[in-house]
């Protein structure tokens, strides 16, 4: 690239002008701001016969939402969904990371059995986790996944 004087022009200069341009289309992740988020949350039920649902939840402000807030609001979903009807009488307890968006999946279909240390505090706020937008959460009582872990034997399949 030259200017009026044919004189060479530096590669920062010419970059300076010209816009960006993506090379791909854009990742769920950098449509919507982690102050608009859209969480997926698993909800499950039996480990040893896969059993889980997932609930979908759309504009969340991972910036201030902590885990036990998310946690609360889940379980108010529940109560208040009828496809959760036989969700309604569990202990749900704990969250855990299953995978961020772009990220690879478990081989399990329901939770990510490797990683406890994925397993979340209540009292932080989502987006110190690592949360962002199409991240998927799995949510399960405690007792029950700590005994899967020792004898993960699938019932069904």
């Amino acid at each position: 690239m030259t200017n009026d004087n044919d004189q060479p022009q530096s590669s920062s200069t010419a970059h300076a002008t010209t816009p960006f341009v993506s090379e791909h289309e854009p990742l769920a992740t950098e449509l919507h701001p982690i102050s608009d988020a859209t969480i997926t949350v698993r909800v499950i039920k039996s480990f040893e016969f896969r059993t889980q649902k997932s609930l979908v939840l759309q504009h969340l402000d991972l910036r201030s939402l902590t885990v036990g807030q998310l946690m609360e609001r889940v379980r108010q979903e529940i109560q208040k969904q009828s496809g959760f009807k036989p969700y309604r009488t569990l202990k749900l307890d704990t969250m855990k990371l299953y995978t961020v968006a772009h990220g690879s999946k478990t081989s399990n279909l329901i939770i990510n059995l490797n990683h406890d240390e994925w397993i979340l505090d209540e009292n932080k706020i989502l987006a110190e986790v690592g949360a962002q937008n199409e991240t998927e959460l799995s949510f399960f009582n405690r007792e029950s996944y700590e005994a899967f872990k020792l004898d993960p034997e699938v019932k069904w399949d």
